[in-house]
């Protein structure tokens, strides 16, 4: 029979496999449900890939510079995923826009759309350090 500290031992363990199992089983599930067709039959992740492609040749070098510095504060685990969501939401403007290049107002703009809310302190501070203007996106905060 289990007794003493091999008892608690054993019980430690089940409770740290649970909860990664459950940590992981969250992740992939939110992940299963980008990967699940619209109406349109393309899913938010295929979109997303959709619009980076299409405006690929529209980034100039110093926006991408931009958008490299303003996802610097993610953890570099998600750093690629969060670049790649933001990149997606810039295009997506830019081809509604009919933008002829990516611009400094267009990232702005795409980052504060594709983010959560909790995640504009980072912006507003990247923003104040490189001293660029928010007046004119305080209606997206």
């Amino acid at each position: 029979m289990l007794e003493g500290w091999f008892l608690w031992f054993i019980l430690f363990w089940i409770v740290i496999l649970f909860g990664s199992f459950a940590i992981g089983g969250y992740f992939m599930f939110r992940k299963f449900l980008k990967k699940l067709p619209k109406e349109d039959g393309k899913s938010v992740m295929d979109w997303e890939e959709h619009y980076v492609k299409e405006t690929r040749h529209l980034w100039p070098d110093d926006q991408k510079l931009l958008l490299e510095d303003l996802v610097s504060p993610v953890p570099e685990l998600f750093r690629d995923v969060a670049r790649h969501k933001i990149a997606g939401k810039i295009g997506e403007l830019a081809l509604k826009e009919k933008a002829s290049r990516i611009t400094q107002e267009l990232v702005i703009r795409g980052y504060i759309l594709a983010t959560p809310k909790r995640d504009h302190k980072f912006l507003i501070k990247k923003l104040r350090e490189k001293h660029i203007e928010m007046t004119p996106y305080e209606h997206l905060f």
